[in-house]
């Protein structure tokens, strides 16, 4: 069962089920991180960093990883009726995207079974049942994780246009910069790993 949180949704198109696996040799950029460049100047995107966890012939998914809501941990858990032991850590849910904004998701080093999990890569995966955020409230589930409510979804051959556009730079992604950074540094630590400064980069920026 999905968790969901019931909250105001976002009125964007709904794209293909974003937990149906497909080949590996497909995903091209799963695993990968998307740095939005100043192209997009504007919108839920600017100045955004997204985990791909799928990407394939039927378009792509990802969790934007650097965006906040103004609600946390502990508050999520009370929405949905959990029970939290005392040290269960309060941080703040992502904003994962813009679709499906009343939907969690989980985002973790793969380790334990879980209802509704996927595989992203061999030792991350992405899990949409309560089972998870259960194990979490009690400190039993993974040690690096994120939560988010939404996700970012493309059809197919819309994010390859886009980065063909220079909309986004792609680099595979690290464990440190996924769960381990602030928040508000893993866009420019995306960015170092290109060897460039997102700060001076232009609209006209090339893809890598």
């Amino acid at each position: 069962m999905l968790f969901r949180l019931m909250l105001p949704k976002d009125l964007q198109p709904e794209r293909a089920d974003p937990t149906v696996d497909r080949p590996a040799a497909l995903m091209t950029l799963r695993g990968h991180f998307l740095i939005a460049t100043p192209a997009i100047h504007r919108g839920f995107f600017n100045r955004s960093l997204t985990y791909l966890c799928r990407h394939d012939e039927r378009g792509a998914m990802g969790i934007v990883v650097n965006q906040r809501l103004d609600l946390t941990f502990i508050e999520m858990l009370q929405h949905l009726t959990i029970p939290a032991a005392p040290k269960t850590p309060n941080h703040r849910i992502l904003a994962g995207g813009p679709i499906r904004s009343d939907h969690g998701f989980v985002l973790h080093g793969a380790a334990g079974e879980w209802q509704g999990s996927r595989a992203v890569c061999h030792d991350i995966s992405l899990t949409t049942s309560r089972d998870m955020l259960c194990a979490l409230a009690m400190g039993e589930g993974p040690q690096e994780f994120l939560v988010a409510l939404g996700y970012a979804g493309w059809a197919p051959g819309q994010l390859e246009a886009e980065i063909a556009d220079n909309s986004w730079l792609t680099v595979e992604a690290d464990r440190r910069t996924l769960f381990h950074l602030d928040t508000s540094k893993k866009l420019a630590a995306a960015g170092h790993k290109l060897g460039i400064d997102i700060d001076l980069l232009t609209a006209s920026a090339g893809h890598a």
